[in-house]
C-alpha cells in the first residue's frame, strides 16, 4: 500500500493515440507496471499482525495507517528522509499510545517491528498466476512503488517476485513518487516504452490509477475491498478490477497486442516459486 498526496489539479485527458494508427483501433500494449504493497503483497494484513504481536491490540491499524500517510507525505514533499521518517513515525505512534520513550527505546521498538514484519509478508493468492500469464504473453513488467529502497527490494526478493520484473522503480531511489508523472515516465524511459503502450495497476485510486492516467498511461484500479461498491468511483478512462485474476481478461479485451500465453516451462520464475516455499 503506497502513500502519497492525493490532490491532483491536472485535467484528465485520454492518452494520445499512437501515430499512424486508426483512431478507433484499440491501443497496443508492451509494458505492465504494478504497485507492490496491497497490490501484490498483503501489506495491511502483515502490519496488523505485527502491531498485534507488539501491543496485544487489534484496533491500532487505522492509527498506524494515518500516521504513516502523514509522514510519507513529508518524504514525498522532500521534507524528510525515509530513514528519519521511520523513526519519527514510530515515535509519534508510541506517543499516541501514551508511551514517551527516549531515542534508544524508540529505535528498539522500530527494530523489533521490522523483525516481526519481515516474517509476516504474504503474497495474495492471485499474484503468481497473473505474473506468470503476463510474462507468458510477452509483456515487459515493472514494479513501481512509493516505498524506500532497501526494505522494498528485500521484500520483492524474499517473496520470489524479483525474477518477474524487468525494472523496479522505488520512490526512495528515484527521488519522486506517484502520482507525479515523472515517476511513471521514468519507468517508460528505462524500458524504452512510450506511455501510451503502458498500463499501470495499483490499489490506490488517486496515487496509482488516476496518477497513471494523468501521466498518459493506461490505468487500472485494483479495488480488492470493493470500495467502488460503497461510494468511491473510478473516473472515465480508468478501469477497475477486484482481483488480479480479472486483469488478463481486461487486457485482452482492451489492448490489441496481448496474445494467448503459452504454458510456462519448468524453471521459469512462477514454476520455481510454486515448487518452493509457496
Amino acid at each position: 500500500m503506497d502513500f502519497a498526496p492525493a490532490a491532483l489539479s491536472r485535467a484528465r485527458t485520454a492518452p494520445p493515440a499512437a501515430a499512424g494508427r486508426e483512431p478507433w483501433a484499440p491501443p497496443e500494449l508492451s509494458l505492465v507496471c504494478l504497485d507492490i504493497d496491497d497490490t501484490l503483497i498483503d501489506c495491511t494484513a502483515a502490519i496488523r499482525r505485527t502491531l498485534h504481536a507488539l501491543t496485544g491490540r487489534d484496533d491500532l491499524w487505522p492509527l498506524w495507517d494515518l500516521i504513516t500517510e502523514e509522514h510519507v507525505a513529508l518524504v514525498v514533499a522532500g521534507k524528510l528522509g525515509y530513514d528519519v521518517m521511520h523513526h519519527r513515525r514510530t515515535e509519534c505512534f508510541l506517543a499516541e499510545l501514551g508511551i514517551f520513550g527516549d531515542s534508544a527505546q524508540v529505535s528498539a521498538f522500530e527494530a523489533r517491528r521490522r523483525e516481526i514484519l519481515a516474517r509476516s509478508w504474504r503474497l495474495f493468492d492471485d499474484v503468481l498466476p497473473c505474473l506468470e500469464w503476463l510474462r507468458a504473453a510477452g509483456l515487459q513488467l515493472a514494479a513501481v512503488t512509493n516505498a524506500s529502497g532497501v526494505h522494498q527490494r528485500q521484500k520483492i526478493a524474499e517473496l520470489g517476485l524479483a525474477p518477474f520484473f524487468d525494472h523496479v522503480a522505488i520512490a526512495g531511489e528515484v527521488g519522486v513518487a506517484k502520482p507525479d508523472p515523472v515517476m511513471f515516465h521514468s519507468v517508460c524511459l528505462a524500458l524504452d516504452c512510450p506511455p501510451e503502450r503502458t498500463v499501470h495497476v495499483g490499489d490506490k485510486l488517486d496515487t496509482d490509477a488516476i496518477g497513471a492516467f494523468d501521466a498518459g498511461l493506461g490505468a487500472v484500479w485494483l479495488d480488492r475491498d470493493g470500495t467502488s461498491r460503497t461510494g468511491e468511483r473510478a473516473p472515465e478512462g480508468v478501469h477497475t478490477v477486484t482481483g488480479l485474476d480479472e486483469l488478463p481478461e481486461l487486457l485482452v479485451s482492451e489492448y490489441a497486442t496481448v496474445g494467448v500465453p503459452a504454458p510456462r516451462a519448468a524453471g521459469t520464475p512462477a514454476a520455481t516459486v510454486r515448487g518452493g516455499m509457496f
